[in-house]
């Protein structure tokens, strides 16, 4: 799997890529979060976010498919007994409806077959009155994006989409959602959070 092998150098590339990005989603994404939430966050690779949710939280389960960015992502957590780092499938969530206050997706909308099946799965372990917070990479309007994302193809990661902010916010349109708050993290490959509070 390209993530397992990827899990080592990731944090790294990030860093030297798109350094303002990968520090700042994180602060942005716990800003959502309360103390007394029990968080689920799907597809979270090294940590990256959860190491900012962690502190904010009572519980935060951090998922992910990779056993590599699993690994990682336990190294980058260690110092939070409140997180528990779990090998989970987003597609079918092993636990029960309107479990979780907060529920998080961060950067991997355009990497799936069914986006919008998985947003529903999101949604059905989410309490009414919780968040879903869906950070994706924009990277459609800047050629060095672009050449970014043909060099992360010729690796081995498979794109099923690319956003710009408008077709981000159509994207949630088409899967009927209407009333979605959006905040951008700006940077050289910025990223837009999309946020849907569950009915």
């Amino acid at each position: 799997m390209f993530w397992d092998k990827a899990a080592a150098f990731y944090d790294l590339f990030e860093t030297l890529y798109n350094r303002k990005v990968y520090q700042n989603l994180g602060k942005r994404v716990a800003e959502e979060v309360e103390k007394d939430d029990i968080v689920l966050e799907c597809a979270c690779g090294t940590g990256a976010i959860s190491k900012y949710i962690a502190p904010k939280c009572r519980q935060l389960i951090a998922t992910d498919l990779s056993k590599g960015m699993l690994k990682q992502a336990s190294k980058n957590c260690r110092r939070y007994d409140n997180v528990k780092i779990r090998r989970a499938d987003m597609t079918r969530l092993k636990c029960q409806a309107h479990r979780f206050d907060k529920v998080v997706a961060g950067n991997v909308i355009h990497l799936l077959e069914s986006p919008h099946t998985v947003i529903k799965e999101l949604e059905r372990v989410c309490k009414p009155g919780g968040k879903i917070i869906i950070p994706t990479y924009i990277n459609m309007s800047d050629a060095r994006n672009k050449k970014a994302v043909r060099l992360l193809e010729v690796l081995g990661v498979k794109f099923k989409r690319q956003f710009d902010m408008d077709s981000y916010r159509s994207f949630f349109v088409d899967a009927g959602y209407q009333d979605v708050e959006y905040s951008i993290v700006y940077g050289r490959m910025s990223c837009a959070i999309a946020i849907i509070t569950k009915k």
